[in-house]
């Protein structure tokens, strides 16, 4: 699906900002969003660390689909936007209205070189958190969700 709108960490801060009931959903695994994460978000995994790598999530879709109405705008976030863009993707094809990916994520995207392309939000400068509270974790909103 291309018609995922893409927006950068800066565009996602101002959408989040001035978006009543807007929120920033980070795909990323448990521990990476504990590590760090934009503030405000709530962690739902698309994908989970398993052999080799990563593999998808098969609660992701039902986990959101509990916990966020579909007219309710989301943007997908990850480390560098490729998963993110993905779960965009899941999540606009199961009827959720406004999604956007966030490209460069938490971490930045990169090209083949290694180079930055596109600043992640931390190196933006944006706000940062380690919030590990119920309210925003995976594993509070799989409690959130019933699961």
């Amino acid at each position: 699906m291309s018609d995922i709108r893409q927006v950068t960490p800066p565009e996602a801060k101002r959408i989040l900002d001035a978006t009543p009931g807007a929120v920033y959903l980070d795909v990323r695994t448990p521990e990476e969003f504990a590590a760090g994460h934009p503030e405000g978000a709530i962690n739902a995994p698309a994908f989970l660390k398993g052999l080799p790598g990563m593999s998808p999530n098969d609660e992701f879709l039902p986990l959101v689909e509990k916990i966020l109405p579909k007219d309710r705008p989301i943007l997908c976030g990850c480390q560098a936007g490729g998963r993110s863009m993905k779960a965009a993707e899941i999540l606009a094809a199961a009827g959720f209205r406004d999604v956007a990916n966030v490209q460069g994520g938490f971490g930045g995207a990169r090209d083949a070189t290694g180079r930055v392309v596109v600043p992640g939000w931390r190196d933006a400068g944006l706000p940062v958190s380690t919030d590990a509270s119920e309210a925003v974790t995976y594993e509070g909103m799989r409690r959130k969700a019933g699961r």
